[in-house]
């Protein structure tokens, strides 16, 4: 029996984690113009009444994924699960990296409390955005305690030697009492998570691990995953079946 098979017949408490940028909703220019994907709300609503547990694991804010998410009972762990844990950012490293991301044309900074990140999806060379941002990010990130995250067109500084989603993962499953778990993402940040399920899984837990594949997904999540899907479109489907 493949994983998935296993997921959906197995007996026991399981959960259904799952990421959002990219994964419940397709990648725009801009984050604040996001929407879950048509037929993903529906979806999850029905996961609720089914499993011990839905949560949605994700850089965003805990207000903006109620408002994106929209659907009662689902756990949201915000900020890699860091929401809780991290204290908000100074003004000094707040005003360092503003005026780093201002000097690129096309990149902004978006503050996300204990963390921060600089967007640069706008930039007319997003290699060369990248490659100033990066050399330009990493001491600021370095004298503030933070380490550097990359992803699909943005650096986030966060707490450096914090677990983020995988340490969400991980303490889901704890406070929950699962024995089965299916996560699913499509950015770098996800491939901690893959690396978690491999850990719960090497303690007997039923894993499973989903790559929602898209043009910027990086081929090492793909390498990693047990099931790739098509894009939040393929997702959908795939919660539909569980």
């Amino acid at each position: 029996m493949d994983r998935l098979s296993s997921f959906r017949n197995g007996e026991g408490r399981a959960g259904v984690l799952l990421d959002f940028d990219g994964t419940l909703s397709p990648i725009v220019a801009k984050p604040e113009l996001a929407r879950i994907r048509e037929g993903a709300r529906e979806a999850i609503t029905r996961l609720v009444g089914r499993y011990a547990v839905v949560a949605i694991v994700s850089g965003r804010t805990g207000d903006q994924l109620r408002e994106l998410v929209g659907v009662e009972g689902v756990r949201l762990a915000a900020l890699y699960g860091l929401a809780e844990e991290a204290p908000p950012l100074s003004s000094d490293v707040l005003d360092a990296v503003g005026e780093v991301a201002s000097g690129v044309a096309g990149a902004r900074a978006e503050h996300k409390g204990g963390s921060v990140a600089v967007h640069y999806r706008a930039a007319d060379d997003a290699e060369a955005a990248y490659d100033q941002l990066a050399a330009r990010l990493a001491p600021i990130a370095e004298g503030a305690g933070l380490e550097l995250l990359p992803g699909k067109m943005v650096i986030e500084l966060v707490p450096a030697g914090r677990p983020l989603k995988e340490g969400a993962v991980e303490r889901i499953v704890e406070d929950e009492r699962l024995d089965a778990v299916l996560y699913a993402g499509d950015d770098v940040a996800d491939i901690r998570a893959f690396e978690a399920l491999d850990r719960l899984a090497g303690h007997g837990l039923r894993t499973v691990k989903v790559a929602v594949h898209g043009r910027e997904t990086p081929s090492a999540l793909n390498d990693a995953a047990d099931v790739v899907v098509d894009g939040p479109a393929g997702l959908v489907t795939l919660l539909r079946g569980l």
